[in-house]
């Protein structure tokens, strides 16, 4: 590899090694002279964090092999190497002086090149990798950091934290390193928290994503905000959102729920993606019961019994429970500007658990934050009312219908009559069918043909019989249906009893 060619001299430079450690200030000033203690450094960084302070300690990077660079170093750098270079890199080893005080003296004999080299010479296995980091810092407060410097260090720090999560190194160390970037000044142009999660995440260390994100929250360490729709937020959102998208809502929603359960403060947006992973979860669920119903209908399973209906309402109890419990951390810890947001949720699960009133609820309040729901939205919540026949629900919901268009109305009367379909309430339905075509508005046909059977299978029960004539002729007057024929057998008197419509 040219990365090998260009770092051979490097590489066999007899400079002596030694590692320094950062101890505790009593440490040394007990075995050594006030002269050594210039080497001993204490860095405060608040993170935006009153009364943050970290000390400065060497990361554990005894073990680490070489850092892929080959893109930055070529085998034409060995030739462009100045005396200057190899006298820093020996002064640097040597640490008898602050790294910085060697640059400052050394800064007209290196190249812009040659402060890189000093980078990736420090990263490799066998080197102080802390000196890289005290190089970089050097660097950024010189202003000498340009986009190449900067994806050079960002790339060895990628390294390094790659692998501390593939050696099983300790999450603390993770983090720790994630702080020093920090100090020293390292800005990725992404989200280095994220970066981390990835990497647990697609080394298939999920666990290790866990504990990681619980430390990050722990020590408080800043995060930048998502873009204020909800997408991702910090490390808890982030995670969560990994989880959601292979499918595993369950765990997105028990993270969130048990980080802030357990005293940490995950970021407020995680709140609504554990809400959406609630969402799918109960629509997942509904879709799962709707095929065991088909089958019980079918013969194919045993219907369900009371003791397994129970479970299943509990079910849908517990994540609705847990859906108000995050919405209400949301409303607490966030700002007015997501409560619609949050309302949405909300809506969107309770319409997947089929509960009516709360989600006409969900739409009145969403409506006072100032976010209309869709149109759609109303009418799905008014089929669900109409289902459950609630009276009231459905002629507050019905009121929007008297500003809308005619294609409006059909489509809001249509999801009114399939609802009551749904629920079994056929004379209600009839009389939606007959409310539609006074108002020139014709029903489809399936909706039609349901109605009209749903009627003759009930014809016999009291009621029933003027209420199928008076549907009928209502349908023949619209020519929607031909003319029906209505018979009706007395067994008494063995007598027919026709009559054309």
């Amino acid at each position: 590899m040219a990365f090998a060619r260009g770092f051979t001299s490097l590489t066999e430079l007899s400079l002596p090694f030694h590692r320094h450690r950062f101890l505790p200030p009593q440490f040394y000033q007990t075995f050594f002279s006030k002269h050594s203690l210039g080497r001993i450094s204490t860095r405060i960084c608040n993170h935006q964090i009153p009364n943050f302070v970290l000390r400065k300690r060497q990361p554990k990077f005894k073990n680490f092999t070489s850092v892929e660079l080959d893109q930055y170093v070529t085998s034409d750098d060995e030739d462009e190497m100045s005396e200057g270079f190899f006298e820093a890199i020996e002064e640097l080893e040597r640490m008898a002086r602050e790294p910085s005080d060697i640059l400052e003296e050394m800064n007209d004999k290196l190249s812009s090149r040659e402060l890189q080299l000093v980078l990736v010479y420090f990263s490799q296995e066998g080197r102080d990798s802390w000196c890289a980091l005290e190089v970089f810092e050097w660097l950024e407060k010189e202003n000498k950091v340009d986009n190449e410097t900067m994806e050079l260090m960002v790339s060895i720090m990628c390294s390094w934290v790659k692998k501390l999560i593939e050696g099983e190194g300790d999450v603390d160390d993770v983090v720790d390193l994630l702080v020093d970037m920090d100090c020293v000044g390292l800005k990725p142009g992404f989200s280095m928290i994220e970066k981390v999660i990835s990497m647990y995440w697609e080394m298939d260390k999920r666990e290790g994503a866990v504990v990681f994100v619980e430390e990050v929250l722990k020590r408080g360490i800043s995060y930048e905000d998502d873009d204020g729709e909800g997408q991702k937020g910090g490390p808890a959102g982030y995670l969560a959102w990994k989880m959601m998208v292979e499918g595993n809502y369950v765990d997105a929603i028990k993270l969130v729920i048990n980080l802030r359960e357990s005293g940490l403060k995950p970021e407020v947006y995680s709140y609504l993606i554990a809400m959406t992973a609630i969402v799918k979860e109960l629509n997942e669920f509904t879709k799962a019961l709707r095929k065991l119903k088909g089958f019980a209908r079918s013969g194919l399973v045993a219907e369900l019994d009371v003791e397994n209906i129970e479970l299943i309402e509990k079910y849908q109890s517990d994540l609705l429970a847990d859906g108000i419990k995050l919405s209400n951390w949301a409303i607490q810890e966030g700002s007015s500007s997501i409560n619609g947001l949050i309302h949405e949720r909300l809506l969107a699960m309770y319409i997947c658990a089929g509960r009516g009133l709360e989600a006409e609820r969900q739409l009145w309040e969403m409506k006072l934050v100032g976010k209309e729901a869709d149109g759609d939205l109303y009418d799905i919540v008014l089929a669900i009312c109409a289902s459950q026949k609630e009276t009231s629900a459905i002629s507050r919901l019905l009121t929007r219908m008297e500003i809308s268009s005619s294609l409006r109305r059909r489509k809001t009367l249509s999801w009114l009559l399939r609802g009551y379909i749904k629920g079994g309430h056929i004379g209600d339905a009839a009389e939606t069918v007959v409310k539609m075509l006074d108002l020139g508005l014709y029903p489809e046909y399936l909706d039609r043909v349901a109605v009209l059977q749903e009627l003759r299978k009930r014809i016999h029960l009291p009621g029933n019989i003027g209420t199928y004539i008076n549907l009928s002729k209502r349908l023949y007057d619209a020519s929607l249906i031909g003319p029906c024929l209505l018979y009706l057998y007395i067994k008494k008197y063995k007598l027919w009893v026709i009559r054309m419509l």
